[in-house]
């Protein structure tokens, strides 16, 4: 059985649109004469197709201005 990999949790965070399946394949519907399903392959839109996306930049404490 095939493991998969998942991605280091300190690179990237799984895109929360897709859940991290990026990608699926859609039937447009009837067969072709040789008889196979037509299909189209169909990415998610925030992520690209990748299943995850950048981690969000924190601010540190040092980072914050001070107003007076």
């Amino acid at each position: 059985m095939t493991d998969h990999a998942l991605a280091p949790a300190a690179s990237a965070r799984i895109c929360p649109d897709c859940d991290g399946f990026a990608s699926a394949a859609v039937s447009s519907g009837g067969r072709d004469r040789n008889g196979h399903l037509r299909t189209v392959t169909v990415y998610c839109q925030a992520c690209h197709g990748i299943g995850t996306l950048p981690l969000r930049r924190r601010f540190s404490p040092s980072q914050w201005e001070v107003a007076a």
